[in-house]
């Protein structure tokens, strides 16, 4: 069974700064998949995320060229599996004469998979070997934000501003 995968982002690792590329389940319980990737895959992530159009086409937007020339079309791609450290990922594509999977490093693969705006998944076996369930973070409405500055407002005195 395949788990559909939202991309939250990439974060850098602290004190290391190296680069974790952050999936989440699209539903269920919302588990995380954090994969230790490179710089440059996260830069390219980074800049499909952004929406930046390089002068020249990097490698991955070469990827989704090249598919488009040969009459190829990226469905989806998955991420298969780790062993030890290492994940696997697969594109999965159709052609006029049949499907292919190509296996691929997980950073790759999204990184394609944001420029051909085809959906993520992983496998269930892989989010139940290394899923983390991590709370959401809760982003405040701008009533929420309003509704705490009018409860501020309303309880000052000024002697909270004494020191």
């Amino acid at each position: 069974m395949l788990i559909e995968l939202d991309l939250e982002g990439v974060r850098l690792e602290m004190p290391t700064n190296t680069p974790i590329l952050m999936l989440r389940e699209s539903s269920g319980r919302r588990r995380m998949l954090p994969i230790y990737i490179g710089g440059p895959e996260a830069s390219s992530i980074h800049f499909a995320l952004e929406g930046v159009t390089p002068e020249r086409p990097l490698t991955h937007d070469l990827f989704v060229s090249l598919f488009t020339s040969i009459d190829v079309e990226l469905e989806s791609i998955v991420i298969t599996e780790v062993v030890g450290n290492t994940y696997f990922a697969e594109l999965h594509l159709r052609g006029s004469d049949k499907e292919r999977v190509i296996s691929c490093r997980p950073s790759d693969a999204v990184a394609i998979a944001l420029r051909a705006g085809v959906p993520m998944f992983a496998t269930e076996a892989i989010m139940d070997e290394v899923g983390k369930v991590v709370a959401e973070a809760h982003v405040d409405t701008e009533e929420e934000i309003l509704d705490e500055f009018r409860d501020f407002i309303d309880n000052i005195r000024p002697e909270d501003f004494q020191g």
